[in-house]
This record gives C-alpha cells, structure tokens and sequence, in this order.
C-alpha cells in the first residue's frame, strides 16, 4: 500500500472527535491528482478562498518548488456526513529535526495563505468543529506553520482567525476602491498630474501602450524579458533573486499560462513600446481584489519616467471600472507601495502544537516571528540587519 492509500485509508472514514461537529469525515491526501475534484468544487462562486490557492497555482509550486524544497503535499479535506466537502486545507509537510511540519503550500510566492472553505460553514465554525478538524492530523504532524492569514476576506472572518495568533511580520498595503467613485477617490488629481507629465515622454515612442497579456505568445515573451531584467534589478539592489531557486521560473511560467475564466491563474499587465518592454506588474485577481505578486521595469533610460508608477495608475483605473473593491501591491511597506495604498490589510500567522514535541517548535516559531517583525518594525535594527546580510551574504 502506497503511503498516500494508507494515510487515505486511515483517516478517510474517521468519525469527528465531538458530536457537535458538522464534520464528519477528515480526509488527508498526499497526492495533488486525488485532491483535484474536491479542491476545484471550493473555486466556484460563493465559497471562501483567496485567489492564492487556486488549484492552478498550488499544484505547479508544489510539483516543481515544494518537491525541490524536501516537502510533500498534506491535503485536508474535512466532509459532513453526506460527503459534501466543508473544507480543504492545502498545506505541505517537511520534516526537520525530528520535526514534522505542515505549512501553506506557496512558499514565498503567495501573499495571502487560507483553507478553501464552505462559505456557510465558515461562518458558524465554532471549537467543536476546529477540534474535529484538528485533531486527526495529530498522528502525522508535530506543529501547524500557518503564516500571513487575512484576518478577513471579502467582509467574512477567515475562520482560522479564532486559532492563537500573532501579527505577521510583514504589514501588506491596501488600497480600498469605492465602487463607482470618482478616479480622485483612487488617485488624487495632484499624483495624476504628475505621472502624466512623466508619461508624456514615454507616449512620444512608437507603439506605446498599456495592454493584459492574453495570448500565449505575449505571456511568453512577457516573461522572457522578466527573466532576464529581474536578476540584474536584484543584484542592483543586494537582493537575493528568489526566482533563481529550482523550480520557480517553470512554476511562474505554468500558472501565467494556465486559463481562468476569461482571465489566467496569475494574469501579466505590460507598459510597451515597439522597441522594448517598459514594465510589467503581475499579479491574481478573483473579481473582488487583485493582488500583485511579481514586477520589473527597463534597464533602459526609459526608467528614469517612472514606468512602474504609470502602470499601477493604469492596473487601478482598469479593476475600479470593473467594479473592484481593493488592490493590494503585497507584503512589505516599499515607498512606491504607500504612494497607492494607505490602509494595511490585518494579516496573522499561527504556531499551533499537536503534539508535545510540536509545543517547543512552535514557541520557537512564534519567537523567532516575533523578533523578526520587531526587526522590521525598527529602521535602525531593519538596517542593521540589511548591512549585516549584504556583508555575509
């Protein structure tokens, strides 16, 4: 028996521990192929989730990132009593130093981490149903990792949130759009002005436009000059490049191609000329939020216009006419970031033992978050600590 029957087997007919539990079954499952069905039926319209865990985008990063990385899918599938799926939780499973670990699937990749969740029954989990949920992994896993959680989405609690919790080392921007307002109610006429005084230099070049990739060819080539310009912008900034790592390139590459709807799993907005690529912003985006994931912009004189504050300009107007109500640019509090986005989005990590070995990892976990958000938090330890990982690094 493979290792995935035999953990399927024995917690597939599992009863919940607590009779006042909607779940009734918990199902755990190590292959991404079996998991498929459930995990697309919580990506239709009215069931909780963020656009991060898509089965699109998870799938790729654990095949081609997570493999390399030593860790293995660790699907939760909790059922009521008639089978119908209540929640998936798409983590992943390493171990080290004798510890067992379960984390988000995403890595570095994803902004926001959430179980899928029957909207209904996330509204009205309560600790029996966290304790049936909960309790059946504890023969598998020392200690949950559950980082950078929305507290809420889309105005309904993210029911993990009722877990110990501590705020996220880094703070994520959020830009909140009135439906229907008034463009200054985004941007103000002043910051306006000025970007289309910049932009002016740039409309004078032959073919300028702002487009969304939608062929395959334009995602292609989009992300061929990504490649190659993101290395040297990182290095310029003495950043280590994280999409040089095995296996990210083909991921990104995987879910920018892959169709959602009308749209792609990770959907490539461009600045262009007939010369060259001016800038990119790629990011999700679910109807509600669009949330940017990844960007460069030209080696070339042509940064000097700034590219990269025209095309968030253009990606804002483009969502609010479509009647969306945030955006966010991610984690970290970057300068250009603060220009668009004045609210911060409530993100948590949780540190949650299942075991007595997993209670020391986890208040291990939970100080060293702590420490480092305090780090990110003080400019003066902040830059310290840059200089420090510049001179070893």
């Amino acid at each position: 028996m493979t290792m995935a029957a035999a953990l399927q087997s024995r917690t597939a007919e599992s009863p919940a521990r607590s009779p006042a539990s909607r779940i009734a079954h918990v199902d755990i499952v190590t292959d991404l192929a079996e998991a498929e069905a459930a995990w697309r039926t919580f990506e239709e319209s009215g069931q909780l989730f963020t656009p991060y865990q898509r089965f699109d985008l998870l799938s790729p990063w654990q095949r081609l990132v997570g493999g390399c990385e030593g860790s293995r899918p660790f699907i939760v599938i909790a059922r009521d009593a008639e089978r119908q799926p209540l929640v998936l939780l798409p983590l992943s499973l390493r171990q080290s130093h004798g510890v067992r670990t379960a984390c988000f699937m995403g890595g570095k990749h994803t902004t926001f981490n959430m179980g899928l969740w029957n909207a209904e029954f996330a509204a009205q989990l309560d600790a029996a149903d966290l304790d049936a949920l909960l309790a059946p992994l504890r023969e598998h896993v020392d200690v949950l990792s559950l980082t950078q959680q929305p507290k809420r989405w889309h105005d309904q609690q993210n029911p993990f949130a009722a877990l110990p919790r501590q705020s996220a080392i880094n703070g994520c921007p959020l830009l909140v759009m009135e439906p229907g307002g008034p463009p200054a109610s985004r941007i103000s006429n002043s910051f306006r002005r000025r970007l289309k005084s910049k932009e002016k230099k740039l409309q004078a070049l032959a073919g300028y436009r702002y487009h969304l990739a939608t062929t395959d060819a334009d995602v292609t080539r989009l992300l061929d000059w990504f490649f190659r310009v993101k290395p040297v912008r990182m290095a310029e900034q003495k950043l280590p490049n994280v999409f040089a790592e095995p296996g990210v390139e083909q991921f990104i590459r995987s879910a920018c191609l892959s169709l959602r709807g009308e749209g792609r799993v990770i959907d490539i907005h461009a600045l262009e000329c007939d010369e060259e690529v001016i800038a990119i912003f790629a990011g999700v985006a679910d109807g509600q939020r669009f949330s940017m994931m990844f960007n460069t912009y030209t080696m070339s004189e042509h940064a000097r216009f700034s590219p990269g504050l025209i095309l968030m300009r253009y990606i804002i107007d483009r969502y609010a006419e479509r009647g969306y109500r945030s955006l966010d640019l991610g984690i970290g509090s970057d300068e250009y970031k603060r220009m668009f986005c004045k609210d911060d989005e409530d993100i948590f990590d949780s540190f949650v033992p299942l075991t007595s070995r997993g209670k020391l990892a986890a208040m291990a976990m939970s100080s060293l978050s702590h420490g480092k958000r305090l780090v990110k938090q003080n400019q003066m330890l902040f830059d310290l600590a840059r200089r420090l990982r510049q001179a070893f690094g």
